[in-house]
Order: C-alpha cells, then structure tokens, then sequence
C-alpha cells in the first residue's frame, strides 16, 4: 500500500506571505504532483502545523486547497495550530474525549494492513510538545485495541534530539512517557512527525522514525549554532512517499517543486561533457530520437544522435 506524508503547511491568511513565499500556492502545487503521479495512494498524512497563526482564514484557505486532493487526508495539530479553530474548520475532524485531535484510522481489513495513529502533543501557547496523561492513556488504549495490527504512528513534535539546538529544545518535552507505552505494546512500525522543517531519518530506541522539509520554508542544517539561534532557507519542499510492504516501510522523498533535469540514463547522455551539450540530448530524448531503456553501444548512439541533428 502507499501513502503520502507532508507537514507543517503553515497556511496564512489569503492576502499574506510568508518569509515571502506563498504557502497556499506551495500546497497547491504539493496536490496537483501528487494526483498527477499518485492517484494510488491510499492518503495523504499531514502532521501539523497546518497553518502559522491560527487563523480562521488559513484553515478555510488550507480547507479549499485540500478538497482537491483526489483521496482522504489526515490531519494533525502542530503547535502554531489552534485546537478550537481547526475543529471548526474541520468539524469532521476525529477527536478524543478530552477534545485533543487522536484518532486511529485502519487502511484495509487484513492484519498486514496498517493502521494510522495521529497523536496530539501540541500544548497552547508553547512551541514544545507535550502527551498529557489522558493523551497517553487514549494512546494505550488505542494500540490494545489493535494489537494484532501494525501501527504506523503520527504527531507534530519529535521525541528525539536531532542535533538543531534550538529545535531540540522544543522537541516532545516527555519522549521516555511516550516510550513506556510504545514498548509495552510492541505494533509500532513507524513513527512520523513534523516541526523541525528537514529531511531526516533514523532508529530511536528501537523504532525507525522519518520526518521531512516543510511546504513552505525550511529549517537550515545548523549543527553548531547555540539554542537561541534558528537557522532559516528556501530549501526545496518535498512529501514523502510510504511504500508499505508486508516485510517493510520505504518513505521516498519527493521536492516536487525542484526543477532541474530530468532525463533517462543512456550512454548517450553520459558522454555530454558540458549542460548544454546534455541539454541538446535531453531534447533528442524527449522526441524519442534517442533510445531510452534500451542500452546500445555508445558509437552507435552518437551516430545516432549525429543523423538527428
């Protein structure tokens, strides 16, 4: 099965930018890539941070950006979110008995198919995260009821240090809490999150963990600055791409607003010795003038391409 993961939005107002980027049009473009090339998938996760202020007019915009993805979506809360204004953006939007915005979504009926866990540790006004003893008693809970499943777990704030100073200290504030239920459970897979706008992936005690660069601006790799210092850049944003198989997890990630080449490997193309030479094979190769699967022995690709010209 696949499905997608994209974070921290941060949707503003209509008529407002953001570090003078346009998160709307950057969302747009997230959905459009993603109809166009994954029709297939079977979601897309979205792991807060769904808007930069709270405001009633980003959800709305964040709301009309999103009715054109072409299958269900998953939200979370972040901590630049308000609870209240996105449960009244998305009053659909499942919640748990406290209020908070946990849910557990089950993708097919098979113990091989995974189940969704969208956990809330956003905490009004503080930009750290925080699972409060209910939340964690909901999350208990939650993965008894689905012991025989394999459980792929979503929220906003990392649990581990990831060496960004300044991120680190706004990271989940209670990760070993968070841990003990984990651990006497055993079904997570995977674990998900958003905040720290930056591709990365690892192992945290036990359990792989994979996080990605924001829709609109990204946090720069800063492993030296002190904690009171945040490094900011327009670092191409990507969604990530879960390949679920019954032996493993792939995340692929995609910066689907990078424009530079494309083009199939071919002897070809591999003997350009300057980008504008390539860029004169690249277009032979788009008129299918040279081949682009087969391999054949370079001299007769370069006469080829020669003959083309």
């Amino acid at each position: 099965m696949k499905l997608i993961h994209l974070t921290d939005t941060h949707l503003v107002a209509p008529d407002k930018r953001l570090y003078g980027l346009d998160p709307r049009a950057r969302l747009a473009a997230a959905v459009a890539d993603i109809n166009l090339h994954h029709g297939d998938a079977q979601g897309v996760i979205i792991s807060g941070d769904l808007t930069d202020r709270g405001e009633p007019a980003a959800f709305q915009a964040l709301r009309e950006v999103l009715e054109e993805l072409s299958m269900p979506y998953f939200l979370g809360m972040g901590n630049h979110d308000a609870r209240e204004t996105l449960q009244a953006a998305f009053p659909e939007l499942p919640r748990d008995d406290g209020g908070f915005v946990q849910y557990a979504h089950a993708f097919g009926p098979d113990a091989d198919d995974c189940v969704l866990v969208m956990l809330d540790s956003a905490v009004a006004g503080e930009h750290g995260g925080l699972l409060c003893e209910s939340r964690l008693a909901w999350l208990d809970a939650c993965l008894v009821a689905h012991h025989d499943r394999r459980i792929l777990l979503a929220l906003h704030h990392p649990p581990m240090a990831l060496g960004i100073r300044y991120m680190d200290d706004i990271r989940l504030q209670n990760p070993q809490a968070l841990h003990e239920v984990i651990q006497r459970h055993g079904n997570v897979e995977h674990l998900l999150f958003g905040h720290v706008h930056r591709p990365a992936s690892g192992v945290w005690r036990g359990l792989s963990f994979s996080t990605l660069p924001g829709v609109n601006h990204q946090v720069g790799l800063d492993l030296v600055s002190a904690a009171d210092c945040l490094a900011g850049s327009h670092e191409p944003p990507a969604y990530g791409v879960l390949m679920i198989g019954e032996e493993q997890v792939v995340n692929h990630l995609h910066l689907y607003m990078d424009d530079s080449r494309r083009y199939f490997f071919h002897d070809t193309l591999e003997a350009a010795q300057s980008l504008e030479a390539l860029d004169e094979l690249i277009a032979l190769q788009r008129d299918e003038r040279i081949p682009t699967r087969e391999r054949e022995p370079l001299s007769n690709t370069l006469q080829a391409a020669e003959a083309a010209k």
